[in-house]
């Protein structure tokens, strides 16, 4: 069985940063995270307008989570055939611990997917005149600790999500649902988690708002948790059921 390093490369700067569909890729994730921020930071927006700052009630999870499910399914689709629709740093760092992809183009999808992120919070602080971009934060009576356990845990199932329904090279024809699939996972994952620590399960999306409003406060546990997480995902699904040395996917079939 292959190792771990086996599955780990670095790539050349030529190819997986200054060759043109390296360039394309990297602005499919920029516009891809920036499409599904926006949807899913407006969403949250428009419930605080709409109850003059009132507490998050079922009906706005619930709103919440279907916000974030169909803009994530638009946000992969549309990726899809360019970057591969990562859409996600926990997702690339998953992607990348497999074989998947380079750590040259991993870091620079990280950067656009961050860019995105915040471009998107920017634009709906401006277009809204200036309502707040908040950052995540953990419910009452939730430890930092128990944050952290639960990002690692939903991040897990996004992560073997991605793997079992667009990276396995045995997926056949459910690929065609898999940003439909991945999409889901999330919004079910919102509906389990918004109530304890937002449900981020992605480091960019808790980056653009905690830019914007400047907000710190845990942001580690949206780093941390989300990454350990996707890793851990992508670990456990090529050992055991890929089991494969380094074969990066091309973007057309991820």
């Amino acid at each position: 069985m292959p190792t771990l390093v086996d599955r780990i490369a670095v790539g050349r700067y030529q190819d997986e940063v200054q060759h043109p569909s390296a360039i394309k890729a990297f602005v499919a994730e920029f516009i891809s995270t920036l499409i599904f921020v926006f949807a899913g930071q407006g969403s949250g927006m428009a419930f605080t307008k709409l109850t003059q700052g009132a507490a998050t009630t079922p009906a706005g999870l619930v709103a919440a989570a279907l916000a974030h499910a169909f803009g994530l399914f638009v946000a992969v689709s549309v990726g899809a055939n360019i970057s591969g629709g990562h859409v996600n740093p926990a997702v690339t760092f998953g992607a990348f611990v497999g074989g998947n992809i380079t750590l040259l183009r991993g870091i620079f999808y990280i950067i656009a997917q961050l860019l995105g992120s915040t471009v998107a919070c920017l634009l709906l602080f401006f277009s809204t005149g200036g309502l707040t971009t908040a950052g995540f934060a953990l419910g009452a009576e939730v430890s930092v600790w128990n944050g952290f356990v639960f990002e690692i845990v939903m991040t897990f199932g996004l992560v073997y999500t991605v793997y079992a329904t667009a990276v396995d090279p045995k997926k056949g024809d459910i690929g065609t649902i898999a940003p439909i699939a991945i999409g889901f996972i999330v919004g079910a994952n919102i509906l389990a988690g918004g109530a304890f620590t937002g449900a981020s399960m992605n480091p960019a999306v808790a980056f653009g708002p905690a830019v914007v409003s400047w907000d710190w406060t845990n942001h580690w546990v949206y780093w941390a948790g989300p990454i350990i997480g996707g890793g851990l995902a992508g670990l456990v699904y090529e050992l055991l059921f890929i089991g494969r040395s380094h074969e990066p996917i091309p973007a057309s079939e991820y």
